[in-house]
């Protein structure tokens, strides 16, 4: 959290827990096991053993796993069918798959010595260009050339269209640059406050100024439980604006 420099001042280096590296040493390819691979596969793991335990039983009288199954199953449902309507329910177990990916790396990387995959844009990117092209493919699937008029405002006066078309066109391309963007900014900005408060802790503790740490320990505790509260928010985030879109592409008014 903290070192020493070489004038004997210590200093903090919070973007030192984003950077990605080989788990068995050597340098970067591509079939590198990476710190980030790893806790990517963590999440899938602890996913698929979230929804097989919790649906194996189905008990009348659910137990906590499957309490949590059938909530996280729930939300998501009732969620998509309120942006989305009945037609946006075929495409459930894709938004579930987002949904649920998003909140256990976000989670899952609040764990001591942990990575948060979901902290950088190119993962948040990949996620996000998925979700614009499968978007763009279902509504031009449905609607055909059609799709097209969704840029073009219809109730608008005739000499402000092209400019609203315009506008409407740089507005959708875009938004794969917002989608990502926003949850990759969000955990990156937290965990790095995080650590800066961690860092001085630290470094008063080490210092003799420990009536003083209180003060860094009680920004920590408050600043940890919003952390939580934001790796909710932004999958949350992330699935309602793929909702909205999806429903954009199903829904062209």
């Amino acid at each position: 959290m903290a070192s020493n420099g070489n004038g004997g001042e210590s200093f903090i280096h919070p973007m030192d827990q984003f950077v990605v590296g080989p788990i068995f040493g050597g340098h970067i390819t591509p079939l590198s096991v990476t710190n980030s691979t790893i806790w990517m596969a963590i999440s899938v793991l602890a996913i698929c053993a979230l929804t097989i335990l919790g649906t194996r039983g189905r008990a009348l009288v659910p137990s906590r796993v499957q309490s949590i199954a059938e909530l996280l199953y729930g939300f998501v449902r009732q969620t998509l069918h309120e942006v989305a309507g009945d037609e946006g329910l075929k495409y459930f177990p894709y938004i579930f798959t987002l949904f649920t990916f998003i909140l256990f790396c976000n989670m899952l990387g609040m764990l001591p010595y942990s990575f948060t995959p979901t902290s950088h844009i190119a993962v948040t990117g990949v996620m996000a260009l998925a979700v614009f092209v499968s978007v763009t493919v279902i509504a031009f699937r449905k609607h055909g050339t059609h799709f097209l008029m969704f840029f073009w405002p219809m109730e608008a006066p005739g000499w402000l269209r092209p400019v609203l078309c315009v506008i409407e066109l740089i507005s959708y391309f875009v938004r794969p640059v917002s989608h990502s963007v926003r949850l990759g900014a969000n955990m990156l900005a937290g965990h790095a406050v995080l650590k800066v408060f961690a860092g001085l802790f630290a470094m008063m503790i080490a210092g003799g100024l420990g009536a003083l740490a209180i003060l860094p320990l009680a920004g920590m505790i408050g600043l940890t439980a919003l952390e939580f509260l934001v790796a909710f928010i932004q999958a949350y985030v992330f699935m309602i604006l793929t909702c909205v879109y999806l429903n954009d592409a199903l829904h062209m008014h």
